[in-house]
């Protein structure tokens, strides 16, 4: 049964659909890509689904007063590795047309009760730290009390994926005793959270809020259960392409590789190539390997770089191959069942776009569900 009802903006594959549940009711999604739009379709169907700009989306689109608008808007223009462009970036500004159709929501008196915006940390520091005052600024005057946190996945999933996430409540909404700290919590506040909180202007400060759900319960999965030991759909690299990719490795990297081979145990990690400075004043690629039992953060592809490399490692074999999209989609937190695009690129790009899914359950769990819950207890007995 639907206890819930919720619009995914920014919709992509329908993660955050994924991670509310069977208790939640899609009313609306909306995404641009028609490539997307296409996994959507062949997961949930697609009679609530608008393919189009953001900004094109008025409120005559959106049926009822939704409980919940989830927001993962164009992270692009916000990330360290972007544009540097910030909101007022072609991509990353799409957040003024997730707003501009709440306010118009809002005139009509439908403005849902929750909204819940995802961005990657670097929102907390860009032009330094004014696009996060704006967004702090917008949310007010849009009529919400709010505040943020960074969740990494790595929770709840074996991904290394921090991710800024805003929950603003309407202020006509009781926020439930206990799922709000008095002050930041360690946990979900890091010093840039503090500082981008420090520099919101003091009227739009006071509609902050310091959000306390509860710790998670330690249920990740390792990476070796997501990674395939023989995949259908992926071939390990020869012995030269793997040593090339040795050759790249930092003295650092290469000593802990050596280390667990002489160890004699099978260990799975992963490795991406990335561009550093040499240290003579140009730059060098290097490979970059992990073996903590977490992969990389998934990138959109952009190229080769951008794909992530499974390294296996069991006495003095070692063997590299291309993470399979399968195994992307399951460190998003995906199920096998979810049917994923058939190019390859553009599965690692549904993935490497994506919300990790249960940490949007997390956030349903210990968040969405007791306000809305906490409302409609206070109906009855008022």
């Amino acid at each position: 049964m639907n206890a819930f009802t919720f619009y995914e903006f920014f919709a992509g594959g329908g993660m955050a659909r994924a991670g509310l549940g069977p208790a939640w009711r899609c009313l609306f999604a909306n995404d641009i890509s028609p490539k997307k739009a296409e996994a959507y379709r062949a997961n949930f169907g697609g009679h609530d689904l608008h393919v189009g700009d953001v900004h094109d989306v008025s409120a005559e689109m959106l049926p009822g007063r939704a409980d919940l608008a989830w927001g993962s808007f164009p992270c692009q223009d916000l990330s360290l590795a972007g544009s540097g462009a910030g909101l007022s970036g072609a991509r990353s500004g799409a957040f003024f047309g997730f707003m501009g159709a709440i306010a118009a929501l809002r005139r009509e008196g439908r403005a849902p009760k929750l909204l819940a915006l995802e961005n990657v940390c670097g929102a907390l520091t860009s032009h330094g730290g004014e696009d996060f005052a704006t967004i702090a600024r917008t949310l007010s005057e849009a009529g919400y009390r709010f505040g943020a946190l960074v969740i990494d996945a790595a929770l709840f999933t074996p991904q290394s994926r921090p991710r800024l996430f805003v929950v603003a409540v309407d202020r006509d909404l009781a926020v439930p005793d206990g799922l709000t700290f008095a002050a930041p919590c360690g946990t979900w506040s890091p010093r840039a959270l503090l500082a981008a909180q420090a520099g919101i202007d003091d009227r739009t400060r006071r509609d902050w809020l310091w959000w306390a759900p509860s710790a998670p319960r330690a249920n990740r999965p390792p990476l070796s259960a997501v990674i395939d030991a023989e995949p259908g759909d992926a071939r390990w690299a020869e012995a030269a392409e793997t040593e090339a990719l040795l050759a790249l490795m930092a003295p650092l990297h290469r000593a802990r590789l050596e280390s667990l081979a002489r160890s004699g145990e099978r260990r799975v990690g992963t490795a991406y190539r990335r561009i550093r400075p040499d240290g003579k004043g140009g730059r060098i690629q290097r490979a970059e390997a992990r073996f903590d039992g977490l992969a990389g953060c998934l990138r959109t592809p952009a190229g080769g770089s951008s794909r992530q490399i499974v390294v296996e490692v069991e006495g003095e074999r070692v063997r590299s191959r291309l993470m399979t999209p399968r195994e992307a989609a399951r460190l998003m937190g995906l199920p096998d069942d979810y049917v994923l695009p058939r190019g390859a690129t553009d599965a690692y790009r549904l993935a490497g776009d994506g919300v990790v899914a249960p940490v949007v359950r997390f956030l349903a769990e210990t968040l969405f569900e007791p306000i809305l819950a906490g409302r409609a207890v206070a109906r009855l007995t008022g």
